[in-house]
């Protein structure tokens, strides 16, 4: 009877113990993918920065500029948008994946408005 005891006990050890080490490597694992995604976020930011900078847009029309930064720094926007739909999966895995998408598009089509809003209100006045 001791015997039984002690193995019940020792399968309720590990059994907590394994449940901790998932818990453990699942909080690991959403804040990886949040770093992956806030790194991909810098870098699209960052790309988007130096597309804003460009002597070249010198005169651009706002439609103009904002066609230009939509179609900048793909491999970037891309990453960002994979980074932060890992990481919203990660975090809340029973919300649809369509809904992560969508959330990861708004994101990216974010960073591009506010792109275009700073460049209009900082460009010289039309002579």
């Amino acid at each position: 009877m001791r015997m039984l005891m002690v193995g019940a006990a020792l399968v309720m050890v590990t059994s907590a113990a394994m449940t901790c080490s998932a818990m453990a490597d699942d909080d690991d694992d959403a804040k990886g993918a949040q770093k992956l995604a806030m790194q991909g976020r810098d870098d699209y930011w960052h790309c988007l920065a130096r597309e804003y900078s460009r002597d070249s847009n010198q005169g651009m029309s706002e439609q103009d500029f904002g066609r230009s930064v939509a179609g900048a720094c793909p491999s970037e926007r891309q990453y960002y948008r994979v980074a932060l739909l890992d990481y919203l999966t990660t975090q809340y895995p029973n919300i649809d994946a369509g809904a992560h998408l969508a959330t990861a598009n708004r994101a990216v089509e974010s960073a591009q408005k506010d792109i275009v809003t700073a460049f209009v209100k900082h460009r010289p006045p039309a002579k």
